[in-house]
């Protein structure tokens, strides 16, 4: 019989009739250790077997059985995650991390995770209030402490951003899954309730075009006019540039978005692929843009030397990028004098989305103007019938019924 080489493992019978086949592969920390595989039959712990050299051979390592679920997660967030996402996301992901995953779970073993696990953690992140969840005591003095005085604040996460924390233990999993380092994603057994959201939010016609004739003259109507005829985003408004505008062939594309991240402003990829997009520009928004451009002129040789030529369409009145704190401050003013109390300025995207809707635009076509990864986010969110509506629908049947 042929001496069995080092590597190659071994496959011994137990006294409980199984088969046991242990090798000594690379594991997930970088080190060896010995694994078993098991069988009901000696063949079948020697395909266990060869599958688990095969795939050390490759160099897919193994899971490190004494590898914590917050030891994955610190990994996940650093190898996976910064590499791959957006700042923004990176930082709404470590701190679903660092708040809620890794206190709650973060002691567990990786492999060990089970649905009944996350599900008693989601059901206690419901229970938790705000201040206990981000240990917002630990930094008051006394007298304005909450729980830890026996007085509870009573503020509780929202159903969002439960649904975040569950998202971002599922999207890890499913990492620790394709690197087979666990089975299976637990995480996506247990079902999370997501928020119910509030829908007419929409500016109707009349408001819309009243809300553009208002701003006619003011430095940012150009903008007001981007974000009702083509749907888009804060970020890409602020991060548009002249060299991704066409005035010729009437064209635009969304190629990056301006954020603020940890207290700077910065420019990144668009929110997905499919928000990268060209859109063709509709005349009065070509006529928009040709003004704003020549008040960019003015305000350019106003400035002189002083001026600071950040290639943005829509800038401070010194070229320097538009700050979204300050749209934000800007909106707030505006919407008070169009009588829009209550609006955010997402909601002229939604307007806009429900418009073209409302018009019998094709669906897919407004799914991508709008850059929406989802067909069903374009229908399920912004699509709704006025009362208006549904009343003439329901005419037309009563007609034909009585």
């Amino acid at each position: 019989m042929a001496r069995r080489l080092n590597g190659e493992g071994t496959i011994t019978q137990r006294k409980d009739g199984r088969w046991e086949a242990a090798a000594y592969v690379p594991t997930s920390a970088g080190t060896l250790k010995r694994r078993r595989q098991y069988g009901r039959t000696r063949a079948e712990a020697h395909a266990k077997l060869v599958r688990m050299l095969e795939q050390a051979n490759r160099g897919i390592p193994v899971a490190d059985l004494s590898w914590t679920v917050g030891e994955y997660l610190a990994y996940w967030l650093e190898h996976v995650v910064t590499p791959r996402r957006r700042p923004k996301t990176v930082i709404a992901y470590e701190g679903a991390v660092r708040l809620y995953l890794v206190p709650l779970l973060g002691g567990k073993r990786l492999e060990r995770l089970s649905p009944q696990d996350v599900r008693a953690m989601l059901g206690r992140l419901r229970e938790l209030c705000l201040c206990c969840a981000r240990k917002l005591d630990a930094r008051r003095p006394e007298e304005d402490q909450c729980c830890s005085r026996g007085k509870c604040c009573e503020r509780r996460l929202s159903a969002r951003m439960v649904q975040l924390v569950h998202a971002v233990l599922r999207n890890a999993l499913q990492n620790a899954l394709r690197e087979e380092l666990v089975s299976r994603n637990v995480a996506r057994l247990v079902q999370v309730e997501g928020p119910r959201y509030a829908k007419g939010q929409g500016l109707t016609p009349e408001q819309a075009r009243d809300l553009l004739v208002m701003l006619r003259k003011d430095r940012l109507h150009a903008l007001y006019v981007l974000a009702l005829a083509l749907g888009l985003r804060k970020g890409e408004l602020l991060g548009l540039t002249w060299d991704a505008v066409d005035l010729d062939t009437g064209e635009l594309s969304v190629t990056q978005t301006l954020q603020r991240v940890k207290g700077e402003l910065s420019v990144a990829r668009p929110k997905t692929r499919y928000s990268e997009r060209t859109i063709p520009l509709p005349p009065f928004a070509v006529d928009a843009l040709r003004r704003r451009r020549k008040e960019q002129q003015e305000e350019r040789e106003f400035c002189g030397s002083e001026w600071l030529d950040s290639g943005f369409v829509f800038t401070t009145s010194v070229g320097s990028p538009l700050d979204p704190r300050n749209l934000n401050r800007h909106w707030c003013a505006t919407r008070g004098r169009a009588g829009l109390d209550g609006y955010r300025f997402h909601d002229l995207r939604h307007s806009f989305v429900s418009l073209l809707l409302d018009m019998q635009a094709p669906p897919h076509v407004v799914r991508e103007i709008a850059g929406h990864s989802d067909l069903q986010v374009t229908l399920g969110v912004y699509a709704h019938a006025s009362t208006a509506e549904k009343r003439r629908a329901l005419e037309k049947l009563g007609a034909v019924l009585g």
